[in-house]
């Protein structure tokens, strides 16, 4: 701004009367319809036109009235003269009279004629509100929505730091997306019976919304903007009325109304394999993970022996709590049972990427133009560019040698318990959290399968001092512990200190305990099911042998290590979408209910393989076809290549 030296006084201001500025630098003034306005609807005494006409000056000092001419003495001479001086003084500008101001006649209320004047109070109607729309939240919210306001922005692509396309590209893009979303938006318009006309977008909010929708593609799959945006907006060329109030709705609530959208009840598809749980059973035991040759991918198939223990102790004695940050990669010093500070670590807060890397797809024409670099899911950012776009409070790290594991909880093998004869599968998710031992259990859950009822959920208390729950992944906060119950304890009715619809967890002392309540579901000969198994198993140091692991059965490209994420297999094989709760993390219950379904699947698909060679099922058990022995695993099982014979080479 520059300084005000008076040079648009007189220039009326363009925001008029609704200007908000306490020193415009332009004219304020009424003009005279304004105030006939003005007068015409107050209802106050006539004394009031005199006080308002007497601060109304007759000109601006330092200006000439262009209704008075200015007279020079010659001219007063020549109409004294002419006329015998009659006629001068009708001639000459009256004099303004200054009327005292009388405070008794007029109100306080008028202080300038450059204010609106409020009108009689029983004249104020109540004004509807600028949008009208319908119910964003739940019941109890206010079906009346709160007037939104679009900034101004113009048609041009949003600054990225990791852009997908070129400035040229996205403006042709995005001009076609807004292209299309007005044609949608001027439907809307045009349809007068609509009942939805508080969703139609004024020219700032559908810019807006462009602009929304095309940074959250270029955001989440930059490997593949131009094709999912492309689609985006042929989707828009097609899309009926009622599809589009939907994208206006989840938009508008997004962007303003910030509000709890209502979500339609959609029926939980059910899966159904034609099988029934007996079959199923006897079927999911054709599909067993051999543990033979995996223990060099972590699987643990005998405890640690007691010098392998004592070695590792003396190992973490003589390291002096040095460690290798499982987030940043960074040396660090831990000191369990807190240090004489008060500190459990040093080096300080830690800046890491939380998202994996990604590595796009390689194209033939990279010889020439050059491959894609590599970058982070979190913030698109390449890798080698920055440290991080995540602090922690500390550094952590993660223990995953098997005899340093056995040093902090020694492994144990699921006993045999001859009285209760045996038990049907277990499916089965754990969540840790990072402590000053390292990573330990904070979480474990254990449904039935293939019924998927609850078996077990229960919180844990690590052992360690806890270093970062890593609620990001795990779901777990320190209010889920501050409201935990004592496992045993009687559970309070839901709701009733503000906990969710399914109550508190219960929490019990220490991961053995854990172990121990699992255990009195599982035989040695239990099916035990879980995805990277080996993880959960490690965590809470449990040596089981029959065991089917989905990242086995669901094998990727090169086999182990590689594996594939249960997210990424819920959403090919079950068309479900899980761990999408944000900041929440992930629900071992939904995770292992996702799990088992998987296995069912595959189930399903074995035995379809089967039956086409001659299999037969009676009263829960298998029949072989002629000439064919039921333990022959040539026969049914499923590897890389569906109905072929498994080799050693297929078993990662």
């Amino acid at each position: 701004m520059f300084a005000s030296l008076g040079l648009f006084k007189d220039v009326p201001c363009p925001q008029a009367q609704q200007c908000s500025l306490l020193g415009c630098m332009f004219s304020h003034k009424a003009t005279d319809s304004s105030l006939n306005d003005q007068s015409a609807t107050q209802d106050v005494p006539t004394a009031r036109d005199d006080t308002a006409a007497s601060v109304i000056p007759r000109s601006t000092p330092g200006r000439q009235s262009k209704q008075e001419p200015k007279l020079t003495p010659k001219d007063r001479t020549s109409l004294s003269l002419k006329d015998g001086g009659t006629n001068l003084k009708s001639t000459l500008p009256s004099p303004v009279v200054k009327k005292p101001r009388t405070t008794t006649q007029v109100p306080s209320k008028i202080r300038t004629i450059t204010r609106d004047i409020s009108p009689p109070r029983s004249k104020i109607k109540p004004m509807p509100p600028k949008h009208d729309g319908p119910v964003f939240g739940s019941s109890n919210q206010t079906s009346r929505l709160p007037p939104r306001k679009a900034p101004r922005e113009s048609l041009n692509p949003r600054m990225l730091t990791k852009a997908p396309a070129t400035h040229g590209v996205r403006s042709m893009i995005l001009t076609k997306l807004h292209g299309a979303m007005s044609a949608l938006n001027d439907k809307v318009v045009k349809d007068k019976e609509s009942p939805d006309k508080s969703l139609v977008l004024t020219r700032d909010e559908l810019v807006t919304m462009a602009l929304d929708e095309e940074e959250k593609t270029a955001k989440s799959n930059p490997s593949i903007y131009s094709n999912i945006i492309k689609l985006r907006i042929v989707k828009f060329t097609k899309m009926s009325r009622e599809d589009w109030t939907k994208e206006v709705m989840a938009h508008l609530n997004d962007r303003y109304y910030k509000l709890t959208p209502i979500q339609q009840e959609k029926k939980a598809s059910v899966l159904t394999t034609g099988l029934s749980v007996k079959d199923e059973v006897v079927i999911a035991k054709k599909l067993l993970t051999p543990l033979e040759g995996l223990e060099k991918h972590g699987y643990v198939t005998k405890p640690p022996t007691s010098q392998e223990i004592e070695n590792a102790r003396k190992g973490v004695v003589e390291s002096k709590g040095w460690e290798k940050c499982d987030r940043c990669g960074g040396r660090f010093q831990v000191f369990p049972g807190r240090r004489e500070d008060g500190s459990l670590t040093t080096g300080g807060q830690c800046t890491h990427h939380p998202g994996k890397p990604i590595y796009p797809p390689r194209k033939k024409t990279d010889h020439v133009t050059g491959s894609r670099d590599t970058y982070f899911s979190c913030c698109n950012e390449p890798i080698g560019t920055s440290s991080g776009c995540t602090k922690g409070a500390t550094h952590v790290f993660k223990v995953s040698e098997t005899k340093r594991l056995a040093s902090i909880l020694q492994f144990e093998t699921t006993p045999e318990q001859p009285g209760k004869g045996p038990q049907p599968p277990v499916c089965f998710d754990c969540e840790m959290g990072y402590t000053t031992l390292g990573l330990e259990l904070i979480r474990l859950t254990a449904i039935s399968w293939p019924e998927g009822k609850e078996l077990l959920d229960i919180l844990v208390r690590p052992m360690g001092e806890v270093l970062d729950l890593n609620s990001r992944f795990s779901g777990v906060y320190p209010e889920h512990y501050n409201k935990a119950i004592p496992y045993g304890a009687p559970t309070p009715k839901a709701g009733s200190h503000g906990e969710t619809e399914a109550g508190p967890l219960q929490v019990v002392e220490s991961p053995a305990a854990a172990r121990a309540l699992l255990f009195q579901f599982l035989q040695p000969d239990t099916l035990l099911i879980g995805h990277a198994i080996d993880n959960d198993l490690n965590t809470c140091r449990i040596i089981h042998p029959t065991i089917i692991d989905t990242v086995i059965l669901y094998p990727v490209f090169g086999g182990l290590p590689n594996r594939m994420s249960l997210k990424t297999l819920a959403r090919k094989y079950l068309e479900r979408d899980i761990q999408n709760r944000g900041s929440s993390g992930h629900d071992s219950k939904e995770d292992a209910t996702a799990t088992g379904d998987l296995v069912r699947v595959k189930a399903a698909e074995t035995w379809k393989i089967m039956k086409s060679k001659g299999w037969g099922l009676r009263d829960g058990k298998l029949i072989p076809p002629p000439g064919a022995k039921e333990d022959d695993p040539d026969e049914w099982r499923l590897g890389p290549g569906a109905g072929q014979k498994r080799t050693s080479s297929s078993t990662g």
